[in-house]
């Protein structure tokens, strides 16, 4: 937001637009989303692990009487899918709503907000699923403001998808993942993908000796060799730090792109349309390039089509495949709502697809189960803001 253009402070909202919040909420409970309390404390460390570097850095930190670090929750979607996760209708289908405080530092704001959201879990029909949100998140958009609205959408799973069909190795794969979800280091890793493998004497043989070993215990072979070398610590970091570390960077020098592929994926970066016309630039790309990405395109065509039977316009929307969010778990459709007059210049509805943090979730509780999972988060300060109702 500007700095003329400040955030609204909840403790001096009008009545109406506390009327509005509440007309928010039961529009989310008509449409069928349950009204759900997670806690105000949860564990920081599973937030720290769920979301990007950003947003750790915000946390409000405390602890309880047995040591245990919490945090004042940020948002409401690591609690509410706790919740679900930890209930007894884990592996069911399940749609949530909420409305109340969350917490986050902000330099020159209150630390403490409203956010209200809608969280869509164990859908198996993702596209639907993306749709139903995404149309719900306008249309409480529009309880609060009549001015005009933007709708900017993108979908992660396109450049998953393309770094899987160019075959580069895990450990590239992980790296221009990251890069995508955090927008930092990508044009850099790309560049560097181009260049020719590099692979120097020292580490070749060792390189070759671990190809193909499980990365656990290559990690524990690489951490050994060290131990026997009598390497403990480097600058404060273990050996097993620096075996990954190694092994990492052994493993990025090792596979590199044509500059002609490389050109393919900032092909692939640069489209910039409404949905439908990104869908057609994209699969001519592909078949130009005789890459396979036919599973994350026909997805994108299939949620461009429901979102049109909800009436949904697309003409208007702005579909950019390289827009994503800075927080590392979504893994398809990403979307934000902004208000086009200028009053605000955040989001005011901002949401995804999001199975990876499902994913990690489940891992940690020791779930054996898939729970595919979308919502998404209205900024109530800024839309009664964007509604003139400052």
């Amino acid at each position: 937001m500007s700095a003329d253009t400040p955030e609204l402070d909840m403790t001096a909202t009008p009545p109406d637009a506390r009327d509005l919040d509440q007309s928010l909420a039961a529009l989310l409970a008509g449409a069928g989303f349950a009204r759900s309390e997670p806690p105000l404390l949860i564990a920081a460390d599973l937030v720290r692990d769920l979301v990007g570097e950003a947003l750790a850095r915000r946390l409000y930190l405390t602890g309880d009487g047995d040591g245990a670090e919490l945090c004042l929750r940020p948002d409401y979607t690591i609690p509410v899918v706790q919740m679900h996760l930890e209930g007894a209708r884990a592996r069911e289908a399940a749609a949530y709503s909420y409305l109340g405080p969350v917490f986050r530092q902000r330099p020159g704001l209150p630390g403490e907000f409203r956010q209200a959201g809608i969280e869509l879990l164990g859908r198996a029909d993702r596209e639907a699923a993306d749709a139903e949100v995404v149309s719900l998140a306008l249309k409480g958009a529009r309880l609060y403001t009549s001015g005009p609205l933007t709708l900017a959408m993108g979908d992660v799973g396109i450049f998953l998808g393309l770094i899987d069909a160019l075959g580069l190795s895990p450990a590239w794969r992980r790296r221009l993942a990251k890069d995508f979800r955090r927008s930092g280091g990508l044009a850099q890793d790309l560049r560097r993908l181009a260049e020719p493998p590099a692979t120097g004497p020292s580490r070749a043989g060792l390189l070759a000796a671990l190809e193909g070993s499980d990365p656990k215990a290559a990690r524990e072979l690489v951490t050994d060799l060290l131990s026997i070398a009598g390497i403990t610590t480097v600058g404060g970091r273990s050996a097993s730090d620096i075996a990954e570390r190694f092994l990492e960077q052994a493993a990025l020098g090792s596979g590199g792109l044509s500059p002609d592929k490389v050109a393919v994926v900032e092909k692939v970066l640069a489209v910039e349309a409404d949905p439908m016309s990104a869908e057609r630039d994209l699969r001519a790309i592909a078949a130009a390039a005789g890459l396979d990405l036919s599973g994350p395109l026909d997805r994108l065509a299939r949620r461009n089509a429901l979102l049109a039977e909800a009436g949904v316009d697309l003409t208007n929307a702005r579909f950019s495949t390289s827009f994503g969010r800075d927080v590392d778990y979504y893994t398809g459709l990403v979307f934000e709502i902004g208000d086009a007059s200028g009053k605000v210049d955040k989001q005011l509805v901002g949401g995804g697809r999001y199975d990876r943090l499902t994913d990690m979730m489940t891992a940690k509780l020791g779930l054996d189960i898939k729970v595919p999972a979308v919502g998404c988060a209205f900024w109530v300060e800024r839309l009664a803001l964007a509604g003139g109702r400052s």
